[in-house]
């Protein structure tokens, strides 16, 4: 027999678009004689909802178009990832349709409540396994978070089942893959099981789920893999119970995922939204430019408009090469001379700021000048404002409310200024679009005169590996230094890290690309008096 995966992106909330989606999908499949068409986890109603899934009204709409769609399949099996409300209780299930039927659901056993999951704040666990035949084969259904425990597996076994259909929503970040290849294969190991892998792919806020569905056989070897970042009709097949080796797609490089992640996440975050395209300030700096091809490779030149904001301290070489991009990439560009509103400013103020030496403030109306020229523009125009800035930026507060971090989407948000500079090189790999000299030149905020970043931070291979132990790995400050890190620079980063908690909380939305960026995976208070060994 032949099964196939409906790897597709679905929107949250959008129930007539997925189940349209699904529909045509499972007409696909049928044509190519396939008899079970496996979704994802959640694909009727989008992944997550969050709060949805507290209103009464949003189970009673799921579970119409349920039915519906029920009724529209024929000649073929679907499984279905829905919310599922019975008895008083609500479950995140997943139902198998056959001819115009619901002939079983599945609810799942294993809630994940952590990192960027709150599955108990709205699920009731499932206890039950559920085993179905199709075609002489005894299939049986798991969801997502259910293959990183044992139980819901082997209890799927004793029920007689010999494949595992596995519907997940599992997002991306820099080498999940072959956590998951992982996961699966010890629940082999515990079962004898075949397991088939169906991901969802597409952007949802933060969230990037990167697709790359899988299948293994009973012994753990891969036999299908399917291409990630993209929808997919994945065709497997089986025989006398067995999976028949086929598709494998090659890994992505570490580089090539991340750069994929962030472009999805660009496009669907513009396009489910329904902006007509998006527009950023382009310095000449390497950070910029980066968010620039990334746009323009998501989105195209037609729906990217670059602006050029130069100020007193704007080195002529930051505007040519910027000029330059945006010339190789054919986007729109326009130049705004920032230095008479900053005149302007400066002149107001300067009675209040008579006797004071210039200091950060001055740096700070600068870039809240850029900023508010940047969201007229978008208030004018509707195109969402994309921010430039880094996760390492962000991990120390050295951006400014309201002018560098004002905006709509923050495409960097979980990068951090290495991994800048390795897109930066990986791009220009595939064709050259980002002026060798500003990945070569020290970075700058051009705020004053002669400025570089590391006047006022460490240098970026020191600043990136102490976040990474304290924010990405949660390691306390003494295992930091005992990796080699100098204990004054630890100390010093770690305190930048908390004290700026409140400008993080105010930044906008943008692409998890590690497995703890600043979103809903880090949630730290803003008002505290305790301090880790400072």
């Amino acid at each position: 027999m032949k099964l196939a995966i409906a790897q597709i992106n679905c929107i949250v909330g959008d129930l007539a678009g997925n189940t349209a989606k699904i529909l045509t999908y499972a007409t696909r499949a049928k044509q190519q004689g396939v008899a079970l068409l496996l979704t994802p986890e959640l694909s009727l109603c989008g992944y997550p909802p969050e709060d949805l899934l507290l209103r009464a009204g949003f189970y009673r709409a799921c579970d119409q178009a349920l039915h519906e769609l029920a009724q529209q399949v024929q000649g073929i099996s679907v499984v279905v990832g829905h919310p599922h409300e019975v008895g008083g209780k609500r479950y995140n299930a997943a139902s198998v349709l056959r001819d115009g039927e619901i002939i079983a659901t599945y609810h799942k056993h294993t809630l994940p409540n952590y990192s960027v999951f709150d599955e108990e704040r709205y699920f009731t666990r499932g206890a039950v396994p559920c085993v179905f035949e199709i075609e002489g084969v005894k299939f049986a259904l798991s969801i997502c978070a259910d293959i990183w425990q044992e139980h819901a597996a082997l209890s799927a076994r004793e029920a007689g089942a010999q494949v595992l259909l596995v519907l997940n929503a599992s997002p991306f970040h820099l080498d999940k893959q072959p956590s998951r290849y992982e996961a699966i294969r010890d629940r082999i190991g515990e079962t004898g099981l075949a397991m088939v892998y169906a991901n969802m792919v597409g952007g949802q806020d933060e969230l990037v789920f990167d697709g790359a569905s899988f299948a293994m056989d009973a012994q753990g070897k891969l036999t299908h893999q399917f291409a990630p970042f993209e929808e997919v009709l994945g065709l497997v097949e089986i025989h006398d119970g067995k999976l028949v080796p086929g598709e494998i797609v090659p890994a992505l490089t570490q580089e090539e995922s991340i750069y994929r992640a962030l472009c999805l996440g660009v496009k669907d975050y513009i396009g489910k939204n329904h902006f007509p395209g998006v527009l950023l300030g382009l310095s000449g700096g390497i950070d910029s430019a980066l968010t620039l091809a990334v746009a323009v490779d998501a989105l195209g030149a037609d729906k990217v408009h670059a602006v050029i904001m130069p100020s007193p301290y704007t080195a002529r070489i930051s505007l040519d090469d910027a000029h330059e991009m945006a010339g190789i990439l054919g986007v729109r560009y326009d130049e705004l001379d920032i230095r008479p509103a900053l005149d302007t400013y400066l002149a107001t103020l300067s009675s209040l700021f008579a006797g004071r030496t210039p200091d950060t403030t001055e740096e700070n109306i600068q870039a809240r000048i850029r900023g508010n020229l940047l969201m007229a523009l978008s208030n004018k125009f509707g195109s969402l404002v994309l921010t430039t800035g880094n996760k390492s930026e962000m991990t120390v507060g050295y951006c400014t409310l309201y002018g560098d971090m004002a905006g709509g989407f923050a495409v960097l948000k979980d990068v951090s200024k290495t991994w800048v500079y390795r897109l930066a090189h990986y791009r220009n790999s595939l064709g050259r679009v980002i002026p060798e000299r500003i990945i070569t030149r020290p970075p700058s905020a051009e705020l004053k005169p002669d400025q570089t970043d590391q006047d006022s931070l460490p240098p970026y291979d020191v600043l990136d590996g102490i976040m990474a132990c304290y924010v990405e790995q949660n390691l306390p400050i003494a295992e930091i230094v005992a990796r080699g890190y100098a204990g004054a620079d630890v100390r010093r980063v770690v305190k930048l890290i908390c004290i700026n908690e409140y400008k993080r909380r105010q930044a906008p939305v943008g692409v998890r690309i590690t497995d703890r960026g600043f979103g809903k995976d880090w949630r730290y208070p803003i008002t505290v008096r305790y301090q880790e060994d400072f």
